[in-house]
């Protein structure tokens, strides 16, 4: 069994995208990520101080705008636009949860697709269905780096997803179906799981349940990958799957945390960093 080290690849991650925008500095072009939060939700603000920290350490501008929770969906539509037209912003990342009054899907789609570097606009959405070279959601393309690093062709291996969320599930289907993987999609409504991951050489486990990833229901030299985080009532921190039982049987594993959840926020960056590339060749800039 071997563990896949997220943290060591977000690391190489962030350090090649600092090289890159120190790059791009040279010839003028700041790449800058704008972040909207709306209220003091606490999982949410540490998460954008993360960004925030993320984005200083990478040599990246990052814009803040801190919204109270009331703010409408017309106010928030509205600062959305003018960063839209704000050609000295490369990316847009609206934090969700949003409030209930306001329409998801109405705010994702206001952002240029250009400037959507968390992948969530309908445009790049049907990019990554089709195929082509568009904004990809951060946690499965980090995903994906953490295999191509660690040399692991998914091309005609048997994989099984579990979660079919927007952020994580149907785009990490989509990704290892560009790769040639066979996919599964399994969710709550998913009859005989337990069969089918059995029958699985990669499993990625991303559908927010404590353990729920068995020993039994994954066969000798399996890969797998947990993107859960879940903390029990004891404080522990723990993923998807039930690591201590799990690990014995696995080729490669992810462990929680240091494995997916640092990959998130550099791949984040990385898409930022790409926007910014794209702003200086729509400029005849050379870099």
């Amino acid at each position: 069994m071997k563990i896949l080290d997220g943290k060591a690849v977000s690391a190489k991650v962030k350090a090649e995208v600092k090289e890159r925008a120190n790059a791009l500095k040279n010839v003028g072009i700041k790449p800058a990520l704008a972040v909207i939060l709306l209220g003091e939700d606490k999982a949410s603000q540490t998460y954008v101080a993360a960004k925030e920290k993320a984005c200083e350490a990478g040599d990246i501008i990052s814009v803040m705008h801190r919204l109270p929770e009331n703010t409408s969906q017309n106010e928030l539509l509205a600062l959305i636009n003018v960063l839209n037209l704000d050609d000295s912003i490369d990316g847009i990342l609206v934090q969700l949860p949003l409030p209930e009054h306001i329409d998801t899907t109405s705010i994702l789609e206001a952002i240029r697709p250009q400037k959507d570097v968390d992948g969530f606009h309908a445009q790049n959405v049907g990019k990554l269905v089709s195929g082509l070279d568009g904004f990809v959601p951060c946690t499965p393309l980090g995903i994906m780096k953490i295999l191509k690093e660690y040399d692991i062709n998914v091309s005609g291996l048997n994989a099984v997803v579990i979660g079919r969320s927007n952020i994580v599930g149907k785009p990490m289907a989509n990704l290892l179906l560009n790769a040639s993987a066979t996919v599964t999609v399994a969710h709550s409504k998913t009859r005989n799981l337990k069969r089918i991951c059995a029958q699985a050489d990669l499993i990625i486990a991303a559908i927010g349940k404590p353990n729920f990833v068995t020993a039994d229901m994954v066969k000798d030299g399996a890969i797998v990958i947990d993107v859960g985080i879940n903390r029990l009532d004891n404080g522990k921190l723990v993923g998807d799957v039930d690591f201590d039982a799990v690990a014995a049987k696995c080729s490669f594993i992810t462990p929680v945390p240091g494995g997916v959840g640092p990959m998130t926020i550099a791949m984040l960056l990385s898409n930022t960093v790409i926007s910014a590339q794209n702003r200086a060749k729509n400029l005849g800039v050379k870099f």
